[in-house]
């Protein structure tokens, strides 16, 4: 790509050799010893290198589980300095596999998660009211909204007010005071709106109240730590923050009415959103639907555990009728009214679909959930496989979207799926 097509696309500048800008973890099986020919895994990869050489992603990483063996675990490009408006010459870093990303709003599966593992605790009950626990979040209207609502997009209260200062979302009380003051666009959840960044907010304060610790704790106790992770947080550690890759807005500016829905749901441009998810307040704060950081392979390891039936390594993470319970369709196919698109939801996680879904076609067993877009996190029992693409591009509506589709279509196609006695989860 040359010089005036990077500028035109706003794209990075990418490396003629991939090789010298590739890393292997070294972790990978042999294809043949999960019944894959060496063919497919490279047919994925290629998908992948074909998505990087768009300029939207200067840094990426891919890791895929299947019959919970690790059959890709690579990076590509470069976790900071080669942003499309980067001067020539600016230092890069290599992205490797183990550099942490933000998964912006696949932080959402891990939050939801851990709500449903406070009800298989007892401690909740999802059809309860947000106000049962919270009571002063039943103002203006809002007091027989449940936590199942909440997770599943249908709480209504889809957005911050527009006049809100994009500083007040790592300021826990003032966005609480915020939501439980605002008045909902309806109450009976028969709509689905996508709640980008209040849903988060909701089931935080609920789960503090109960347990009477923080959000990062039990996350730790009940995930984090029992899984081995090494990052898997809500933000970073201010020591660390050097280590996470910068995401830059990539691809050519959106245009309405793109750029209205883009503003709709999150609240700012592309701009401005840049701004925001590389400064060290949000970078450290603890956002539940939108600043859980990590590598590829760990949210991967989290989507195997759940198709393990909620086992880790030999260890119960949760019950295998919390995961079911976690990924059970809620309602019907819908136009979501922040994305305007259809889509397929439980109480926590976007849903496949047949004949085509978000996860590739036949793909109705897969759940998962994506992140500004482009980071593609998801399980697919009739295939299993665990997949996570995660990358520090954030273009919206651009070039790169037929590779973005391929890498999804090249996945479905080299995992076929398996007779339902073979897949995971099955009854």
């Amino acid at each position: 790509m040359n010089a005036v097509a990077r500028r035109l696309l706003n794209a990075s500048r990418i490396s003629r050799d991939l090789a010298s800008v590739t890393h292997y973890a070294g972790d990978e099986v042999a294809p043949s010893s999960v019944g894959m020919s060496p063919t497919s895994v490279e047919t994925i990869w290629r998908s992948v290198e074909r998505l990087y050489q768009t300029g939207t992603h200067p840094g990426m990483q891919l890791h895929v589980r299947h019959r919970g063996e690790t059959v890709i675990h690579r990076a590509i490009g470069h976790a900071s300095g080669n942003g499309p408006h980067d001067p020539k010459g600016t230092p890069v870093v290599p992205m490797t596999t183990e550099t942490p990303i933000c998964y912006f709003s696949a932080s959402k599966a891990v939050t939801a998660l851990l709500i449903h593992i406070l009800a298989e605790q007892g401690r909740i009950n999802l059809l309860d009211p947000v106000s049962v626990y919270c009571p002063e979040f039943g103002r203006k209207g809002k007091r027989t909204i449940t936590i199942h609502q909440i997770l599943s997009h249908r709480g209504g209260i889809p957005a911050i007010p527009r006049d809100t200062p994009l500083d007040t979302l790592w300021d826990s009380d003032a966005i609480w005071e915020l939501l439980c003051d605002q008045v909902p666009v309806e109450v009976d959840g028969a709509k689905v709106a996508y709640h980008a960044i209040t849903g988060g907010y909701v089931l935080q304060r609920v789960l503090e109240t109960v347990t009477g610790d923080s959000i990062e704790a039990f996350l730790d106790r009940h995930i984090r730590q029992p899984m081995g992770m090494t990052w898997f947080t809500y933000g970073i550690q201010p020591d660390r923050l050097n280590q996470l890759a910068t995401n830059y807005a990539t691809g050519p500016t959106p245009v309405f009415p793109v750029s209205w829905v883009i503003k709709r749901a999150l609240g700012g441009d592309m701009a401005t959103i840049e701004d925001v998810v590389n400064d060290p307040r949000f970078q450290e704060a603890v956002i539940p639907a939108g600043n859980l950081c990590g590598t590829a392979e760990e949210m991967g390891r989290f989507f195997q555990m759940m198709l393990n039936g909620g086992v880790w390594e030999g260890r119960r993470i949760c019950d295998p009728v919390t995961v079911r319970r976690a990924i059970q369709q809620y309602g019907s196919l819908q136009i979501d009214r922040t994305m305007m698109v259809p889509m397929r939801f439980s109480a926590g996680f976007m849903l496949g679909g047949d004949p085509v879904g978000l996860f590739g076609p036949n793909s109705r067993e897969a759940f998962g959930h994506i992140g500004l877009i482009n980071k593609l996190c998801w399980a697919d029992a009739s295939r299993d496989i665990a997949v996570s693409l995660v990358n520090t591009g954030i273009p919206i509506v651009g070039h790169h979207l037929p590779a973005l589709a391929r890498f999804v279509m090249a996945t479905c196609r080299e995992f076929p799926r398996l007779p339902e006695e073979r897949r995971p989860l099955a009854a």
